[in-house]
């Protein structure tokens, strides 16, 4: 299926669902960067802490936040993560088919409120470790970003993600607070929590882990010869081990849960889908749960 067949499936599949039921969410979902002061307030547990105005504060003893009129007019920056785990799928979808479903619906839904999208893909096969394309409008543009994803080659040599040197890559690129979505499955080393706090800080942004059910419980079918899709690295496992499958669900446990920590403490949302999910019912969701936040706020 042509990028353009895909895009126009999921403007009547998935778009048209989400159609009314996010209107009035830009400010839980696409928060921008206003600069005109709007009101202050005492602080509120929750509130972002960058807001305060310590002036205000230090005259009434007590924090106090500054609220801005919200600037709907702003960036929106896709870190794709195109490395060889992303073309895993055991459902009929892989996570880069995925992948790019979620990047044609939100851009869809950004650049109906007048905002840009920009991409920044991590992938093995640039001399840089990334590929850059500035943020634009347009459903040319945003079919030129899909179909570079669609075309990107899945590289034969053996390669390690380094998320570390990607995330603080985008740091550097993105200058002006924007809405970031950093989608990937999140697998490699996991020594890119300072990098992706840096993201937080600055940035509106959204951690968005692809997984596979495949992923997260091991078939047992006995013998079985895996290899690493990125490093190449071979391991015959005995699957129907049951000290080997416990291991090995302590494990994704082990890993789940340093990844909801490390996006929490990041000071960044997430957002978790599967290669089997309805992509509509996900995003709803997450959407709901945006609201509550900012409703406690």
């Amino acid at each position: 299926m042509s990028v353009e067949a895909l895009l126009e499936q999921l403007e009547w599949t998935v778009l048209r669902r989400l159609d009314g039921l996010l209107q009035g969410d830009h400010k839980t979902l696409f928060r921008g960067s206003g600069l005109e002061l709007a009101d202050l307030r005492e602080y509120q547990a929750h509130d972002d802490v960058r807001h305060i105005d310590w002036n205000v504060t230090a005259r009434m003893q007590t924090p106090y936040v500054r609220e801005h009129q919200e600037d709907r007019e702003i960036s929106a920056w896709f870190l794709l993560d195109l490395s060889g785990s992303m073309d895993f799928g055991s459902t009929g979808q892989t996570k880069r088919e995925l992948m790019l479903a979620f990047l044609a619906v939100m851009a869809k839904l950004l650049m109906q409120r007048g905002n840009r999208i920009g991409a920044l893909m991590l992938t093995p096969n640039e001399a840089s470790g990334f590929k850059h394309i500035p943020a634009r409008m347009g459903r040319r543009h945003l079919l030129h970003v899909m179909q570079t994803i669609e075309n990107m080659p899945v590289t034969q040599l053996p390669h390690q993600t380094d998320l570390k040197y990607w995330l603080a890559s985008a740091s550097g690129l993105l200058k002006r607070r924007s809405s970031v979505f950093v989608i990937s499955d999140f697998m490699g080393p996991a020594n890119w929590a300072p990098e992706l706090g840096a993201l937080g800080r600055r940035h509106d942004a959204v951690a968005v882990r692809l997984f596979d059910p495949a992923e997260m419980v091991l078939p047992n079918a006995g013998l079985m010869m895996l290899q690493d899709s990125e490093t190449s690295e071979q391991l015959l496992l005995d699957t129907a081990d049951p000290k080997f499958r416990a291991r090995y669900a302590d494990l994704i446990d082990q890993r789940e849960q340093h990844l909801q920590t490390t996006f929490a403490q990041s000071g960044v949302d997430g957002l978790e889908l599967s290669t089997n999910e309805d992509l509509a019912a996900a995003l709803i969701q997450f959407s709901e749960l945006r609201k509550r936040r900012v409703w406690r706020a």
